[in-house]
């Protein structure tokens, strides 16, 4: 049976920092992310991998919630607890906000959602922070 690849692209803003990075990154600053999904199976009965707009609704609670937010380390007290004393938007997230963490993160709650299509055979996702710089996560089903 015959295999496919479609892929949609989405983008938000977001602000982060690496607390433990020493070459600029421990500073607070963001980025116009760019995100890739791709999902590898066989066609569904009406000849799809995935209807783009299943996608777009699986997508769509993470980047809500994420758009013009501060994604925060766990583990970052300082920066978490002026997030929360000043009521503003941000996530705190488990782990360093890399774009390796945050592919992988991504990769995880879509498949979980997705595996209910069982044409499904493999997910990727590309999390770009930059024109020139992006992580990639893969899973199967």
């Amino acid at each position: 049976m015959d295999t496919f690849r479609i892929s949609k692209t989405f983008t938000w803003e977001m602000g982060h920092r690496l607390p433990y990075h020493n070459r600029g990154c421990q500073n607070i600053h963001g980025h116009s992310y760019e995100m890739e999904i791709i999902l590898e199976g066989t066609k569904n009965d009406q000849g799809m991998v995935l209807d783009y707009d299943d996608l777009k609704t699986a997508v769509k609670h993470i980047i809500d919630k994420w758009d013009h937010s501060f994604l925060v380390d766990d583990k970052d007290e300082l920066v978490r607890d002026f997030l929360k004393s000043s009521s503003m938007k941000h996530v705190v997230f488990k782990g360093y906000t890399t774009a390796e963490n945050i592919a992988h993160y991504i990769c995880e709650v879509l498949r979980n959602i997705l595996s209910i299509h069982k044409n499904l055979k493999a997910i990727e996702v590309v999390v770009r922070e930059t024109r020139s710089s992006e992580a990639i996560a893969r899973r199967l089903f």
